[in-house]
């Protein structure tokens, strides 16, 4: 009889426990899962964009938050990512082989880079194919974009000057006006 009450006892406090917390589909976790839009506001800045990365390493997660697990590491300051996404403070990011993750805003900087992505570009020394080569970029270098018109970017690679054109590069959008 003492085992058959104790085993009874024990189910009920388990029962009042359970009743007690909120259910697991309840209000709570649809708080935390479909937030109101004053919850959803981010920068009001246009979508996508392009920004690039503040710091040597920017940990990507899958979702917009720390509880999050962390899916890759970047690890190249000044790299350039399009920002596709927003969630309070945090930004879905898409690099130039097409990787996405989430990433925290403090972690990005509104400067503007590029990558050359595919094949050698050549960097003149005006905005026109037929100026003097003062560089080839290789695939993977990074440099800072300083003002875009048409189809010519002036940028700064390595402490060289110089004008490439846009489809030689990834990080600005084909008729985007840079300044």
């Amino acid at each position: 009889m003492g085992i058959r009450l104790s085993v009874l006892l024990c189910a009920f406090f388990a029962a009042l426990v359970a009743f007690s917390l909120p259910p697991a589909g309840g209000k709570a976790a649809l708080a935390a899962d479909k937030p109101t839009n004053a919850q959803r506001a981010g920068s009001g800045l246009p979508i996508p964009r392009f920004a690039s990365l503040r710091s040597d390493e920017v940990n990507v997660r899958t979702g917009p938050g720390s509880r999050y697990p962390v899916d890759w590491v970047f690890k190249r300051k000044a790299m350039p990512i399009e920002i596709v996404a927003e969630y309070e403070n945090w930004r879905k990011i898409r690099d130039w082989q097409g990787a996405s993750g989430w990433v925290h805003q403090s972690l990005l900087t509104g400067k503007r880079s590029f990558i050359i992505s595919a094949k050698t570009a050549s960097l003149h020394k005006t905005p026109a194919a037929s100026a003097d080569v003062v560089a080839k970029l290789e695939p993977e270098v990074i440099g800072e974009i300083r003002s875009c018109a048409g189809d010519w970017c002036r940028v700064k690679v390595s402490g060289v000057n110089g004008w490439i054109q846009r489809n030689g590069m990834w990080g600005v959008y084909k008729s985007e006006p840079i300044n």
